[in-house]
């Protein structure tokens, strides 16, 4: 049972008990600095039934959007994640797993971000005909679709957050 009320929770376990056959732990809002995530778990450490429960491990986490939380995160990095995502959504936690860091999911966030398209033909439909006078007789020979892979090979690279939801940016 959740005892938080945060979207993005870790399930944090006693390893003393985990170890004795006992399920002992507890689910934590991870979206709260990690002063107070720590103060949680020991909280939680101070309630088990062992003596020896000084140890802990993340079993469980929700609300990361596919974003992995390892076993031994620490919780200055739980909750950096937790702020970005929910901060940026599904976009923030596919370009974590894109680009491999908060610190380059964020940079491409404020400095490479194109917008959100259905499609990359859409976004290079878009972009050639606000750099391009199209004929209107030559319009419908025009594929954008090849473009789009044009521009993905060289300028952009996107990341999908669902059905016809392609966030393009620009590559450096």
């Amino acid at each position: 049972m959740k005892t938080s009320q945060g979207d993005i929770q870790i399930y944090v376990a006693c390893l003393a008990s985990y170890n004795s056959g006992q399920l002992h732990g507890t689910w934590i809002d991870a979206e709260q600095d990690a002063n107070a995530i720590s103060d949680e778990v020991q909280a939680m450490l101070a309630a088990s039934s062992m003596d020896d429960a000084e140890e802990w491990a993340i079993h469980d986490y929700e609300g990361f959007e596919g974003v992995r939380v390892s076993e031994w995160e620490g919780f200055a990095e739980v909750s950096k994640l937790a702020a970005f995502i929910a901060e940026h959504g599904k976009m923030g936690a596919a370009l974590i797993n894109h680009l491999g860091s908060i610190e380059e999911a964020r940079k491409a966030i404020e400095d490479s971000y194109a917008g959100e398209y259905c499609s990359l033909a859409e976004f290079a439909e878009e972009l050639t005909e606000q750099s391009t006078d199209i004929p209107e007789s030559i319009r419908s020979y025009i594929d954008y679709n090849r473009i789009a892979r044009d521009i993905e090979i060289n300028d952009v690279f996107t990341v999908e957050t669902g059905v016809e939801q392609v966030h393009v940016f620009w590559s450096h």
